[in-house]
């Protein structure tokens, strides 16, 4: 299976899951959820919580997918942005934020996958980061802080002394230069 099979793979399973298509259900979990894990693992920092915050992402993933459009996002950066949103939540609800910065953080232990799938996560992530190379500085780092250290935009413009809507327009200029860049690819 080649990383474009697994992308459409992975649409369809998305897709037929907004229909509540339970067996499409299991199918986007068993692919996703080691990816989805280290999302939650890496705001929450914590393997319980990660767990936790998991376990109400799918829930949320059942109740959405119906919303999803395949022409708008690609399905792993719809699914991540969920992740990212409930690991955040849960921090806001304790009152912490992580504290790590992006070039200390240790890769989470995922649960265990087939060796086909770690290759594809690896090209994916080759991929990404090479990508993520093709953006300036102020949009990496932005994205960087946001979605893998769970900075909101607020925090983050604080952090820099920026208005929000500056923070906000990097990265949403980021994220489609980096979309652009990925589909590029396939």
């Amino acid at each position: 299976m080649n990383q474009p099979d697994s992308r459409q793979e992975l649409v369809k399973a998305l897709v037929a899951t907004g229909r509540e298509d339970r067996a499409a259900f299991r199918q986007l979990y068993a692919l996703t959820s080691a990816r989805l894990f280290g999302v939650c693992l890496r705001i929450c920092r914590e393997r319980q919580a990660a767990e936790d915050v998991l376990q109400e992402v799918y829930a949320i993933i059942w109740r959405r997918a119906g919303a999803y459009e395949p022409g708008q996002a690609s399905p792993f950066a719809w699914l991540a942005t969920i992740a990212r949103n409930r690991a955040i939540d849960y921090h806001r609800a304790l009152g912490r934020r992580p504290t790590t910065s992006w070039d200390n953080m240790a890769e989470p232990a995922a649960p265990s996958r087939l060796a086909l799938d770690a290759m594809l996560l690896d090209e994916e992530e080759r991929k990404l980061h090479g990508c993520m190379d093709r953006l300036s500085d102020t949009q990496r780092d932005a994205i960087r802080t946001a979605f893998f250290e769970g900075i909101t935009y607020a925090g983050l413009a604080e952090q820099q002394g920026l208005p929000t809507s500056t923070i906000k327009s990097r990265i949403k200029r980021g994220l489609e230069r980096l979309k652009e860049c990925l589909d590029d690819d396939i």
